[in-house]
């Protein structure tokens, strides 16, 4: 048999091979999170109870579930917030260094309804809407990174850091 025959033969079963290792050695690679603005041109944040700092809402996308699907029980469980219409996406970012998400995809959301704030518990911690030029000083970088770059998208001439 020759090389190009025997290769032609191995390539499926090595692609069938590291699929199934990608997926079982490799679960829950992928997030969204969302760069939720008001009205008044705030932004929604989530302080959780088991890691530092203020963070975009959002969260891991569970087996067989969209990006989307997974963006809307984020914001619910977080903020109780509820999509009106879809959101628009920002982009899709590597992200191995905040979370154990490989890649995360960020949506911003301008339209939506939210029923009050959660009351804190063990998962969150405090939750609210903070000005641009107000966020916490404990807001994560990547954080400030994703709003600043959103903001810059809405409001090209402005300055934000």
């Amino acid at each position: 048999m020759s090389g190009s025959k025997l290769r032609l033969r191995l390539e499926p079963a090595l692609r069938r091979l590291f699929h199934l290792y990608w997926r079982f050695a490799r679960g829950m690679t992928l997030g969204v999170r969302a760069v939720v603005l008001d009205g008044e041109g705030r932004v929604f944040l989530v302080k959780h109870g088991y890691v530092s700092g203020w963070h975009l809402p959002g969260g891991g996308v569970e087996v067989g579930e969209t990006f989307r699907d997974a963006l809307r029980r984020e914001l619910a469980e977080e903020g109780q917030i509820e999509l009106v219409g879809e959101p628009r996406l920002h982009g899709i970012f590597l992200n191995r260094h905040v979370s154990r998400r490989d890649h995360v995809a960020v949506y911003v959301v301008r339209n939506f309804r939210q029923d009050g704030l959660p009351a804190p518990n063990r998962e969150f911690a405090a939750c609210g809407f903070f000005g641009a030029d107000a966020l916490p000083a404990d807001t994560t970088e990547g954080t400030r990174r994703r709003i600043s770059e959103v903001l810059q998208d809405e409001m090209p001439s402005a300055t934000w850091r």
